[in-house]
């Protein structure tokens, strides 16, 4: 019988070797995320091999009890430990049953394409994304093109957390061989990008790094590489394109080589982040406006789907409003837009971190950051006398905020919000101010949105993945008011100490 798994084993112990250790805080909304370890770091394990193996069982028993069946993909990051942590997955997965098609190294959007091509219901990516070394994580579905949701991962945290396996076993195992060529080669299958396009190609030395040059380079694009080679050590920076420290490195790169837009990578390839030729990082929900007024004006009555983090233009450009195209706010996270892409049958979704979603004909629906590249690329196809920085230079003007985000412990963030969205809306009722102004509307779908009488708005929400609070502000005013209403929205977050310092600042 395998032990139950527990969350207060301690590395470096008998017990850590023989007990199956998962943190319950790793099951997050849409995904899973544990701190597997670091040699360089003094904090504890929230995972180990045994427990990755209880996921395993876990997730089989789980997509049995769904009715998606024993089949389903596999795949891993470009990380020192990934492929551990995969074969203990697996592992765990044969156990319960599962018949496992192994894509090896993949990004995200690979293994999703997997699901599609090899007609397989379920995924398990195994990939930490863009966070730090020592992290893993676990995106997984069981419905194509959509990924786990709260409830699905709820279900798996009792299954795991209390034992509660069917390890009927008699599955089975299948590497499937070069599989990273054919989905390099299903993003080729299209119309050659007719414009010439210089390139710089940013994978911060993250998995992408083996995918997105071949393909640009395949559909016309001059290429010229940013830390494209395979290092699991992220020698650079981390792959993460909402940084800017990735961000800045592609700026100077486009400025050295006079290119026509820099793209930059997240490392499993599901986000994408633009400089573009004048060297100006364009945030993600800025060029989803871009691409909303591309795609719009050649699909009619075109609905879209942005998250909370993301600008008030989709719903005030005048571009957008002449052309039709209707656009639905949603909560933040790749699962929660994915899901709502779906259900309402909008011609794409974007988030402010970079995630974007497009259906047919662009996409399959789910968020692939080469895919975004592509259709970013498309836009200035059809707009052959503008380059990158006029089509930013066409939008409203607006002035707005990078992600930041505040370091909050994951047992306490959900509630630290819940008394910050109280503490809003209770200013709201009683008339007080925002920042000098009336508060007009606040938009709970995911934290709190907080929108004054001049458009100015702020949020605060929990971050799903990390522990840490996401804070964004924007303001179609000035620079002054964007900053007046972060500091605004700063001091009711530090009515909680358990708030603590923000990765970035304005």
């Amino acid at each position: 019988m395998f032990p139950t798994p527990r969350a207060d084993v301690i590395s470096n112990t008998r017990e850590f070797e023989i007990t199956p250790l998962v943190k319950p805080t790793g099951f997050r909304e849409y995904d899973a995320r544990w701190w597997f370890g670091n040699p360089d770091s003094d904090k504890e394990p929230e995972i180990n091999l045994m427990g990755v193996q209880a996921l395993g069982m876990g997730l089989g028993t789980l997509i049995r009890e769904l009715g998606a069946g024993p089949d389903i993909v596999v795949g891993h990051d470009y990380r020192a430990y990934s492929v551990s942590i995969k074969n203990s997955l697996i592992a765990g997965l044969l156990a319960a049953g599962a018949n496992v098609k192994d894509i090896g190294l993949a990004l995200s959007p690979t293994a999703y394409f997997a699901q599609f091509a090899l007609d397989v219901p379920s995924v398990a990516m195994v990939t930490a994304s863009h966070n730090d070394n020592g992290w893993t994580g676990v995106k997984m579905g069981c419905e194509r093109p959509m990924t786990f949701g709260p409830d699905e991962m709820g279900r798996l945290r009792d299954i795991v957390l209390n034992g509660k396996f069917k390890l009927i076993g008699g599955g089975s195992y299948d590497y499937v061989t070069d599989f990273a060529a054919r989905y390099i080669d299903d993003l080729a299958d299209r119309q050659p990008i007719r414009r010439k396009l210089k390139v710089i190609a940013a994978c911060g030395n993250g998995t992408a790094g083996a995918f997105a040059p071949e393909v640009l380079e395949r559909l016309g694009c001059e290429v010229i590489p940013l830390n494209t080679r395979l290092d699991h050590s992220f020698p650079n920076h981390n792959p993460n394109p909402e940084d800017m420290v990735m961000l800045h490195a592609i700026r100077d790169a486009v400025l050295e080589h006079g290119a026509d837009i820099g793209l930059g990578f997240d490392g499993d390839g599901d986000r994408c982040g633009v400089v573009d030729n004048e060297g100006e990082e364009i945030f993600a929900d800025k060029v989803g406006v871009m691409l909303a007024r591309d795609i719009s004006a050649i699909t009619p009555n075109s609905v879209f789907v942005a998250d909370v983090k993301s600008t008030g233009l989709y719903l005030t450009d005048p571009v957008l409003k002449e052309q039709g195209a209707k656009t639905d706010y949603w909560k933040t996270g790749h699962s929660y837009i994915k899901r709502r892409v779906n259900e309402i049958n909008a011609v794409a979704g974007f988030e402010k971190s970079g995630h974007f979603f497009f259906n047919a004909p662009i996409g399959r629906g789910y968020d692939d950051g080469i895919v975004t590249a592509l259709a970013i690329c498309d836009m200035l196809d059809r707009s052959p006398d503008k380059s990158m920085a006029d089509l930013r230079r066409a939008l409203p003007l607006t002035f707005g905020s990078p992600t930041m985000s505040p370091a909050c412990a994951d047992e306490i963030k959900y509630e630290v919000v819940d008394r910050v969205i109280k503490r809003l809306l209770a200013m709201r009722d009683v008339g007080e101010k925002i920042a000098g102004h009336d508060i007009v509307e606040c938009i709970t779908v995911n934290g709190i949105r907080v929108v004054a009488d001049d458009g100015t708005w702020g949020l605060i929400r929990a971050s799903s993945n990390t522990p840490q609070l996401v804070v964004v502000v924007e303001s179609p005013v000035s620079e002054q008011r964007k900053i007046d209403m972060f500091h605004a929205m700063d001091a009711v977050l530090r009515e909680n100490p358990e708030v603590g310092d923000y990765n970035q600042g304005l």
